[in-house]
């Protein structure tokens, strides 16, 4: 396998979980599918629609989004928000992502810190 193959596999197993901390941050305001793929994509998230929407009802059938659909426009769209779970398991995911960050940035003999 070369390099790049074993990087980009690295790369779309460390995404999987950043989505599902960056979907239930951004949906603490209701927001629709393709909002949030344009979010996502503007700060950088490289997802796709036939990832994103499958992940967004599993989030549901967890309890950590509610959805409800806007049918005052010409084009309904399925809205989604966070629960009050989905919002207490973003914040536990951002937390530890955090101490994850630092721990890997102790652990980095170039920075100086390791002890």
């Amino acid at each position: 396998m070369t390099m790049d193959a074993t990087l980009s596999g690295h790369l779309q197993e460390l995404r999987r979980g950043t989505v599902v901390v960056a979907s239930l941050t951004v949906l603490r305001e209701p927001g629709y599918g393709y909002s949030l793929l344009e979010t996502l994509s503007a700060a950088g998230f490289e997802v796709e629609a036939n990832t994103l929407y499958p992940l967004l009802r599993r989030l549901e059938a967890q309890g950590l989004l509610t959805s409800e659909w806007n049918t005052d426009e010409a084009r309904p769209r399925k809205f989604y928000r966070t629960t009050t779970q989905g919002d207490a398991i973003a914040i536990a995911l951002r937390e530890e992502w955090a101490r994850l960050d630092k721990a890997i940035t102790d652990l980095d003999p170039t920075r100086g810190n390791r002890k």
